[in-house]
């Protein structure tokens, strides 16, 4: 977190969380009250102070006070930052380098998740068909459009199928899971609303 942020909890420890103004949609971008955030400083900003609690919230930390964020999906959403003809680049949607991808999904949608260093996070759309070069078969071979397509297909429907990410050296499986399970299975809280009885602040 930002010196001053850290300083400002110090000093004002007890100021009322926020609830229902700042979210995250599927494509990395923050929004107050439905507006995109444009300027690069804020978003910045938001993104280095970007932490989750102990319950599974997802936060922004304002100074002293917490802004809970609503998010269209995932904690994270992550960019291809690589060339096209590079090895595979990885970066969050807060501006951080992706080391290491532990784990990857397709989901009943169609969306591609990934576990990294920094948290689950789904691979902007954008972005997807620029990752098929880097999704490969059990030897590591590369894959035709047709063989993808039935192996998306088969993933989206929730059956097995041979694919791997290939990042950095490592060769990572990409399994189904159904979207409406994610956000058990990663501990996350989707939607953080105000607790009852706690003071609304707005």
């Amino acid at each position: 977190m930002d010196e001053i942020v850290l300083r400002g909890m110090a000093r004002w420890p007890n100021v009322p969380s926020v609830f229902g103004w700042l979210s995250l949609d599927r494509r990395g971008d923050w929004l107050v009250r439905g507006e995109r955030i444009a300027h690069p400083a804020v978003t910045a900003y938001i993104g280095r102070n970007y932490e989750r609690d102990d319950e599974g919230r997802w936060f922004f930390q304002n100074g002293p006070q917490r802004v809970f964020v609503a998010m269209d999906y995932t904690p994270f959403v992550y960019r291809i930052v690589s060339a096209d003809s590079a090895p595979l680049a990885l970066e969050c949607h807060t501006g951080e380098p992706v080391a290491e991808v532990r784990a990857g999904w397709l989901d009943d949608g169609g969306t591609l998740l990934l576990q990294t260093e920094h948290g689950i996070g789904l691979v902007h759309d954008r972005d997807l068909c620029r990752l098929f070069p880097h999704l490969i078969d059990a030897n590591g071979g590369p894959l035709s459009d047709s063989v993808l397509a039935e192996i998306f297909d088969r993933l989206q429907q929730q059956r097995p199928a041979p694919l791997w990410l290939k990042f950095h050296d490592s060769h990572v499986r990409i399994e189904a899971i159904l979207s409406a399970a994610v956000p058990g299975r990663f501990g996350f809280v989707a939607r953080p609303v105000q607790p009852a009885g706690q003071e609304a602040c707005c």
